[in-house]
């Protein structure tokens, strides 16, 4: 295990999550039903999408190396793209439905859930694939995004409406762009080189 793949990744999921619907999914459901059941919801989740995550970045690096920078590259850039083209929709359409009572089960089921179809084929599965893919190292990649994924979660459940007073979403997103657009940049940059 690389605790540095495992950081790098991290920080690329971490921020790419931020601005997205399952973190105000999060967000709503934590106002509205004990914490931590929601938490245990998301978490289980998480765990699912990165799972099948890894099994396609695995896939995915059984090409050689030149293609899997090349493919790797664009999917970095898709991902940036896809991470300013939704951050400009208001309504995505993703309502989640809130359980009926307030019983662990129930509102840990609902919330896994609504996580786990909001997360399926999402920016941060993909982002998680490709970096599966880069490195090889699907332990690394694995607990990397998970911790990113939980983190979000758990600060969307607790404060997220605290760190949008100070940071601006349009900061976050731009960041995490920013950062995507460098993996690209590189890993283009290799398939090219060689």
């Amino acid at each position: 295990m690389s605790l540095t793949v495992a950081a790098l990744t991290f920080g690329i999921i971490f921020l790419a999550e931020l601005p997205d619907k399952t973190a105000l999914a999060s967000l709503v459901l934590g106002t509205k039903y004990r914490a931590s059941y929601v938490f245990a919801g998301i978490a289980a989740a998480f765990a699912v999408q990165v799972a099948l995550a890894l099994v396609a970045g695995s896939l995915l690096a059984l090409l050689p190396q030149r293609w899997v920078e090349g493919v790797t590259g664009v999917l970095f850039l898709l991902g940036a793209a896809m991470l300013l083209w939704q951050h400009g929709d208001e309504d995505d359409g993703h309502t989640a439905k809130e359980p009926s009572s307030g019983s662990f089960w129930k509102v840990a089921g609902a919330s896994f859930a609504v996580v786990a179809v909001a997360e399926f084929g999402d920016l941060t599965q993909i982002m998680t694939a490709n970096l599966a893919a880069k490195y090889a190292d699907p332990v690394s990649v694995g607990l990397g995004a998970w911790l990113a994924l939980c983190a979000v979660g758990g600060i969307a459940i607790v404060g997220g409406q605290k760190l949008l007073r100070h940071v601006p979403m349009k900061v976050i997103v731009r960041i995490a762009a920013s950062l995507m657009l460098l993996m690209a940049a590189f890993s283009i940059f290799k398939a090219v080189t060689g």
